[in-house]
């Protein structure tokens, strides 16, 4: 009698190695695969490429300008005439520090109201819960319009005031919603033996939701956050003192409107650096609080992208 060998007898398709594909993924062709990596090249390029031609052209003299006739993508030499330009006046380092209360105390405002008014929407035994959900929902197909937001505002008082660029826009209904889905998949059970432990409500939302929902707060907040940074269309109906324009008014007023930065600070004899620069240069200071904020909060932006994603 022979003696089959187990091992043998086992075919190579049923011994695959674990770092081999699954049988059900199609083995990639070169053609795929070197469209797939001009694709992301092309992408990341086109995205790198603007932002690095904004840049130079912010640290450009006014010689290599005039000599390529606009923007400028191969650096020659550094030049920091323009930051010092838009700096010397003072009108950007306040507009700078502005925007910063208003995205700090408006994230913080705009967080909370969302958090709370989440929590009361995700227990179904909650005062007028029916009622609130179905008037938060109705603002997604109503939306009063510019004329009566603009008469409420200075109805208020509000004009003139940093809180018209943080009170009317304080709850975003997406952001509730996605808050409110995700305390609804904390599980019944923790929150019932909490109150059988004597917890009130807001010790359950302080002790137990909030430090398990701190990704989905992570991302919204973000979302928040860059909102208010953002901010310079209320700031153009609401704001009329140019001493408490945030920083995208002023780059609004500096691009699209053609204003010049105040220059009484800017020492006597001191030519003034190329406009272009100056524009490129306020561009650079705006978007560059978001760009080092960003990676700070990418683990939980990744991580809350993901929970949104099989939780809904």
């Amino acid at each position: 009698m022979s003696v089959i060998d187990p091992v043998r007898k086992v075919g190579p398709d049923l011994r695959r190695r674990p770092s081999s594909r699954p049988a059900w993924e199609e083995k990639p062709s070169v053609a795929g695969q070197v469209t797939r990596g001009a694709v992301l090249t092309g992408v990341v390029l086109a995205v790198l490429i603007p932002l690095w031609v904004v840049l130079v052209t912010s640290l450009a003299s006014r010689e290599t300008i005039n000599e390529v006739g606009g923007l400028v993508l191969v650096p020659r030499e550094i030049d920091f005439s323009a930051y010092v330009t838009i700096f010397s006046g003072g009108l950007v380092a306040r507009a700078l520090w502005i925007s910063t209360i208003i995205t700090v105390l408006g994230t913080a405002v705009s967080l909370t109201l969302t958090v709370l008014a989440a929590y009361g929407l995700s227990r179904p035994g909650s005062v007028a819960h029916r009622g609130l959900l179905f008037y938060f929902l109705l603002t997604f197909l109503i939306y009063p319009g510019m004329v009566p937001s603009y008469l409420v505002v200075t109805g208020l008082g509000l004009k003139n005031s940093i809180w018209a660029l943080i009170l009317p826009t304080a709850i975003s209904v997406f952001n509730l919603v996605v808050i409110r889905a995700f305390f609804q998949n904390i599980p019944a059970e923790l929150l019932d033996s909490a109150r059988i432990d004597g917890a009130g409500e807001f010790r359950i939302l302080a002790r137990i939701v909030l430090p398990l929902s701190r990704a989905v707060i992570a991302v919204v907040g973000l979302f928040y956050a860059v909102g208010y940074w953002n901010v310079w269309f209320n700031a153009l109906l609401y704001i009329d003192d140019n001493s408490k324009f945030p920083i995208q008014r002023i780059l609004q007023s500096f691009i699209l409107a053609g204003q010049s930065p105040n220059t009484s600070g800017m020492a006597v004899g001191v030519s003034m650096p190329p406009t272009l620069a100056i524009k490129m240069a306020v561009v650079i200071v705006t978007v560059s609080p978001i760009v080092l904020v960003y990676p700070f909060v990418q683990r939980h932006f990744v991580k809350g992208v993901i929970i949104g994603a099989v939780k809904g």
